[in-house]
């Protein structure tokens, strides 16, 4: 088992949900990303998203591509991000996931990406526009070196598609909670709770759900019927609002802590 098995079996022993919170790496620059990290960790992460910029995020909405769009200004490459992690390992144990599209994962070459994301202590990879039946050299490598491949359901997912996806998917499944691009709503999605039902009965990995949720109250609800609640747009919008506060860490713990608190109330 890796970080982030271990994380859920230790998590489903105390009936608890995980809180998985998201920045982009090198938003508002690279040398805070690391602070960030930490403080989401001691707000209460279970386990903390990474995002690796790429010039068109095709499944974010306008929040994550303003700080896509940041962390490229700062020059922020897959390998840097990479390197960035090796360094933080210093300082936590936190089970890391990176989200990159497939474009800086296939130049940077599959089997060294795995290879270096592993000897960097990252525990797995979210890659939003690559479907499993062309994920064969990732899943291979992958599965050698117990590093997380994890697979997006969304809501117009067919059985097929979900009994494909529950296959190839390590760590746990991330269930896309809405149509459409990431970012904030003002309404969770009333099918939710059907649709973890219906991949429930495909596979037992951990559901995390993320799209979409951005306050205490709608990640308590979502908790309620999964294993693991993703938040990102809110918080990278928080990032972007305070980005020259000096209390921005400060301001980013505290909403985790809410988060999290909202999160960890339910028991499973």
């Amino acid at each position: 088992m890796n970080r982030i098995d271990e994380r859920f079996v230790k998590l489903r022993n105390e009936g608890k949900v995980a809180f998985i919170p998201f920045i982009t790496c090198g938003d508002p620059s690279l040398s805070l990303t690391p602070k960030l990290v930490l403080e989401l960790e001691k707000g209460g992460a279970d386990i903390v998203e990474l995002g690796v910029p790429f010039s068109e995020p095709l499944a974010d909405g306008k929040v994550i591509q303003g700080a896509t769009e940041r962390a490229l200004k700062n020059k922020v490459t897959l390998s840097k991000v990479i390197d960035l992690v090796k360094d933080l390992r210093k300082e936590t144990d936190i089970p890391i996931v990176l989200l990159s599209y497939y474009n800086p994962i296939y130049r940077y070459g599959i089997v060294r990406f795995v290879e270096d994301a592993v000897r960097a202590s990252i525990d797995g990879v979210i890659i939003p526009d690559l479907p499993p039946e062309e994920a064969d050299i990732l899943k291979e490598k992958a599965m050698e070196l117990d590093f997380a491949t994890i697979f997006l359901v969304s809501p117009t997912s067919t059985e097929h598609r979900i009994k494909l996806i529950t296959r190839y998917s390590t760590g746990f499944i991330y269930y896309v909670s809405l149509e459409g691009t990431t970012g904030m709503r003002e309404r969770l999605e009333e099918t939710i709770q059907y649709n973890i039902e219906t991949i429930r009965a495909f596979t037992n990995k951990p559901i995390g759900v993320g799209f979409g949720i951005g306050t205490e109250d709608q990640a308590r609800r979502v908790a309620e019927v999964c294993d693991a609640v993703i938040v990102g747009s809110a918080i990278v919008s928080l990032i972007d609002k305070n980005k020259d506060n000096e209390k921005l860490l400060e301001i980013i713990g505290g909403f985790a802590r809410k988060l999290s608190i909202g999160i960890k109330k339910v028991r499973k």
